[in-house]
């Protein structure tokens, strides 16, 4: 397909624009994808308000967007298992596919990986993308793209369930209401964890947390974390800590509200990138500290979860905007976190 297309770019820190680049053309094992919906990420949020994260700097004009779904417009020669008209969510990091850690099956942690909207790697805020077709996830007929766009956060609260061996029988606490608390949250329900307990101090997120699911939630502003979970778990504490909010205060928390023996899975990014943690408190109880890189091997169980019904993931948009309007998208999602959820930036359909 020839023609342009539009791209929304981020011009320097704060400030978004746009350009009328060329539609791009598939390789041979690669699927064109109009994209119709892409979520807007904690990450794309903050390379917008600071221009980097750790070593990774923007260097503008950059495209910011890492989480699409959308519709096959062209196949490569090579793609045989996808079709003009398929709808897809698309996972954004391809990698080597020969390092040790790809060929363990280990392919998040490849040090060669081509991630969207990871400097110097493009996002997908703009109209079409090629990409790989074996990171091209057909969607059933019952999950629309906009859930296709949400597959990528929700592969992260998946790895996180995964990661902290989550199943039935425990009592489990996740210590952040956003998107990926909540995927989180929605993933320890789908691997069957019977009781889910959510920790935020945002009113709206907590209400957005009862409402998909959550066994529970805690006003951390208002009440003693502590003593709410020694008391929802008959004193005996938490089997299973997802961290999700990469504050301080809520991974020691973590770590004085899990039983002996307990699981702690550490997903959020502290803003400093450095915590001061109880430790003898962590070694006295023999706790496991497990961590979070992205995913992977996920987005079949994720898209599986969401078409059975297993998963409400439209449940957690609470704003749509157009392409037109991604500087108020972004501006909006900054200065409004307690009301904001989950937005989405609409760019067809």
């Amino acid at each position: 397909m020839e023609g342009k297309m539009k791209t929304a770019v981020m011009l320097e820190i704060g400030k978004m624009g746009f350009e009328e680049r060329d539609i791009p053309t598939p390789k041979d094992d690669e699927v064109l994808v109009k994209l119709e919906y892409v979520g807007i990420c904690g990450s794309d949020l903050h390379y917008y308000e600071s221009g980097a994260i750790g070593d990774f700097i923007v260097k503008p004009p950059f495209v910011l967007g890492h989480e699409p779904g959308g519709t096959v417009v062209e196949v490569g020669k090579n793609v045989t298992h996808l079709k003009v008209g398929d709808r897809v969510a698309l996972e954004p990091g391809k990698t080597c596919g020969h390092c040790e850690f790809c060929k363990e099956g280990k392919y998040n942690l490849c040090p060669d990986v081509e991630f969207f909207a990871t400097p110097p790697v493009d996002g997908v805020f703009q109209e079409y993308v090629a990409h790989e077709a074996g990171l091209c996830f057909k969607l059933p007929d019952n999950v629309s793209t906009l859930e296709g766009a949400l597959i990528e956060p929700l592969a992260v609260g998946f790895h996180a369930a995964i990661q902290g061996d989550a199943h039935l029988g425990q009592k489990a606490v996740v210590m952040g209401a956003g998107c990926i608390g909540l995927v989180s949250m929605m993933a320890l329900k789908a691997r069957g964890v019977t009781e889910v307990y959510v920790v935020d101090i945002m009113e709206k997120r907590l209400e957005k947390a009862l409402e998909l699911g959550a066994t529970g939630v805690i006003n951390g502003a208002k009440e003693d974390v502590a003593a709410r979970i020694k008391e929802l778990t008959a004193g005996k504490g938490a089997d299973l800590v997802i961290e999700t909010a990469g504050s301080e205060i809520t991974t020691r928390q973590a770590i004085q509200i899990t039983k002996k023996g307990a699981t702690i899975v550490l997903v959020g990014y502290s803003k400093t990138g450095e915590v001061t943690l109880p430790m003898s408190i962590a070694l006295d109880k023999e706790l496991t500290f497990k961590t979070v890189f992205r995913y992977r091997h996920i987005y079949p169980m994720a898209i599986d979860a969401v078409a059975s019904g297993k998963v409400n993931l439209k449940g957690i948009v609470t704003d749509i905007f157009d392409l037109d309007d991604v500087q108020k998208a972004m501006d909006y999602s900054i200065h409004n976190k307690a009301e904001i959820v989950k937005g989405v930036i609409k760019i067809h359909g």
